[in-house]
């Protein structure tokens, strides 16, 4: 029999109604356009989501390729909830974090006694999300095994839980994403050929921020509103030697970057405004300034440690093994403390 596997699972965020999709309703309802749920003001990124629109309720897999921190989580939420698969679940399935071992019990679940400790039958994420939307993040994180696993599941569009003889339907449309142009893994030999071509249907290219700068400032100051309303904090705007500074920010870690430094700005300052000062660009800036401002809107240990450890995984590039070693902590640990957020 083979043995249940220790590491932690795949980050996963499911939500929309119940898997199966099986009741009864009026009329799909969509959560608005995916132009309002992703705005940009970059004109060639603008005309692809335009593009991306009439695809929207076709079963087509959609492939979205972009440097970490540039939006791609975020576009593939809003390819699902701008759907007519908005009120049906939304899994996301993080490949980076998916072993071998633990590939064929997540995504397609098991059978009771399918392998050691397999105490219960177990729904896979493929079957969670029923006719909703799959999101793999990071695709060329796959194992060649895993490769050759998912590219059966999508030419046959079905696939079995482990242990088990019922051929289950995958309904679910598919969102991939990954970092690295899958195009050059496969002329490497690190990426099959026949995946890609199966993946490669409907495909996008976030580009880095600092290509689009036409958006720094209109998502800066999103993100200092949604500060102040998160944190209560008084800074509602920034002033023009701010705006001025963020602008000439090369951003290397793009959108989450920008975010983690507004939030922080935003803790930081005690004006209505933020100056440059206030802006921890390039460094963890002023921990002092951020201490004291935590101490002064009580904060608690955990949200003060939620920040530290965001900005070590935006430092380490996304790449948790790295995140944990640093913050000195196991994998499995920090996996838990992103998963309970």
């Amino acid at each position: 029999m083979r043995r249940a596997a220790s590491p932690p699972g795949p980050d996963v965020e499911a939500s929309g109604a119940d898997a199966d999709g099986l009741t009864a309703r009026a009329e799909p309802r969509r959560r608005g356009s995916l132009r309002s749920l992703f705005s940009t003001r970059h004109r060639p990124l603008a005309r692809e989501i335009v593009a991306l629109e009439r695809a929207l309720d076709l079963p087509s897999t959609v492939l979205l390729v972009g440097e970490s921190g540039t939006g791609k989580d975020r576009l593939a939420r809003a390819l699902h909830d701008a759907s007519l698969r908005a009120e049906r679940p939304f899994v996301r399935v993080d490949a980076a974090n998916l072993s071998d071992d633990l590939f064929e019990s997540e995504l397609f679940g098991h059978e009771r006694g399918a392998f050691t400790g397999a105490v219960s039958a177990k729904r896979g994420l493929l079957e969670v999300a029923g006719d909703g939307t799959v999101y793999l993040d990071e695709v060329s994180s796959l194992s060649p095994a895993a490769q050759a696993k998912f590219l059966r599941v999508l030419q046959e569009r079905t696939f079995r839980r482990l242990g088990g003889v019922t051929n289950h339907p995958f309904r679910a449309r598919l969102v991939v994403s990954s970092r690295r142009a899958l195009s050059g893994l496969v002329e490497q030999g690190l990426f099959r050929a026949d995946l890609f071509y199966r993946i490669d249907v409907v495909s996008l290219r976030l580009p880095a921020l600092a290509e689009r700068r036409e958006d720094v400032l209109p998502l800066a100051r999103t993100f200092l509103k949604r500060a102040a309303r998160t944190y209560g904090t008084p800074a509602r705007r920034f002033t023009d030697e701010a705006e001025a500074a963020l602008l000439r920010h090369t951003w290397p870690g793009n959108v989450r970057e920008l975010l983690h430094v507004v939030e922080r700005a935003a803790l930081a300052s005690a004006a209505p405004e933020v100056s440059p000062a206030d802006l921890p660009m390039g460094s963890f800036g002023a921990p002092e300034a951020l201490l004291a401002a935590a101490v002064e809107r009580r904060w608690t240990l955990k949200e003060l440690s939620e920040v530290y450890i965001e900005e070590t995984l935006r430092r380490a590039g996304g790449n948790r093994t790295l995140a944990a070693r640093r913050l000195g902590i196991s994998r499995k640990s920090l996996w838990e403390r992103s998963r309970k957020k």
